[in-house]
């Protein structure tokens, strides 16, 4: 089963993506998985200043899945610029590498962009408009504002010639009109979905076992949402999606697929078990063998119209061609 698939311009050697937050910059994860034999990962969410978190603790399991409220802790985009992403360009070969940003306002995403795009050692941006756990905002997320989306993704893509991805919510009440908003104003790709907002409480006392109170559900629990997103907006946009939440093997890998996504994050099952992604890229190729499918993309579920665009962008790709001088 040939596992290669084409989006944003380039050749992933195969679907499988670590989601943000998951493995930090690469280096956390380097002693333990074997990153080359993914398809590549997205960054931690990079902001303007280092940030810290929110109050623990940050990590509450149940029968379902995970709760966390990491609260986008990060070392601020001056010290990714001079540490993460040096590491990146050096040692990270054939995954494809997505950076992903989080302003506070609007302005913020810009001046992310412009501080990043310079930078060697990834191939483009992932927009994180949809965070559900981060306390210094107040307020829904960007993502669930139409108008706000499209004014990111268009200040972004006049400020980039890279791949842009949007990341959308799973609590959207009208998420195709913001998948054609996100299509029309530049994105190249879309990601479905964030964490979905919820809280759990200690039955001795009530108080949450989180210490920002709320957090976001990740994992098995999500998988219904993250399909049903992707399925919806596949009925909308022509545009490569990533299909995240819930992505814990091969098989669930498949039902992505099967939903439209081209690619998939995996993020809650690499905290159970770091080996998890390439048990899982392993598995789908067994997969392949016995149902005789021949290729992953086979598997994809198509746009609506047989003329849909491919998306495929006439940019020359950063890593090449750093590495070629």
């Amino acid at each position: 089963m040939r596992l290669e698939t084409e989006a944003l311009g380039v050749r992933f050697q195969n679907p499988f993506f670590l989601a943000a937050g998951t493995c930090g910059f690469g280096l956390e994860l380097a002693e333990v998985l074997d990153i080359e034999a993914l398809g590549g990962f997205v960054t931690k969410s990079v902001t303007l200043e280092p940030r810290v978190g929110n109050a623990p603790p940050r990590v509450a399991e149940f029968k379902g899945g995970m709760l966390n409220s990491i609260g986008l802790a990060n070392p601020g985009l001056e010290r990714t610029k001079r540490e993460k992403l040096p590491w990146i360009r050096d040692n990270i070969c054939r995954p494809r590498v997505l950076v992903s940003i989080a302003g506070h306002t609007v302005v913020e995403f810009f001046t992310l962009v412009e501080g990043l795009d310079s930078e060697d050692g990834f191939l483009g941006f992932e927009i994180n408009l949809s965070c559900p756990n981060d306390a210094e905002r107040t307020g829904e997320p960007f993502a669930l504002n139409p108008s706000a989306v499209a004014e990111i993704i268009s200040g972004c893509r006049i400020r980039t010639e890279r791949p842009i991805v949007a990341k959308l919510a799973p609590n959207d009440p009208d998420l195709s009109r913001t998948v054609q908003v996100a299509t029309e104003e530049g994105a190249n790709a879309l990601t479905l979905v964030n964490t979905l907002p919820r809280a759990l409480l200690d039955i001795s006392n009530g108080v949450p076992e989180l210490g920002a109170g709320g957090g976001g559900i990740s994992g098995p629990a999500l998988r219904p949402s993250g399909l049903r997103a992707v399925r919806e907006a596949r009925g909308a946009t022509h545009l490569p999606l990533f299909g995240a939440g819930g992505v814990m093997t091969a098989t669930t890998a498949v039902e992505y697929a099967r939903a439209g996504a081209s690619l998939v994050q995996m993020g809650t099952a690499s905290f159970a078990w770091p080996r998890a992604i390439t048990e899982a890229i392993a598995g789908l190729v067994q997969w392949g063998q016995e149902q005789r499918i021949s290729a992953w993309d086979d598997l994809v579920s198509r746009p609506p119209g047989a003329n849909a665009p491919a998306n495929r962008l006439d940019l020359f790709d950063p890593i090449e061609s750093s590495r070629e001088g």
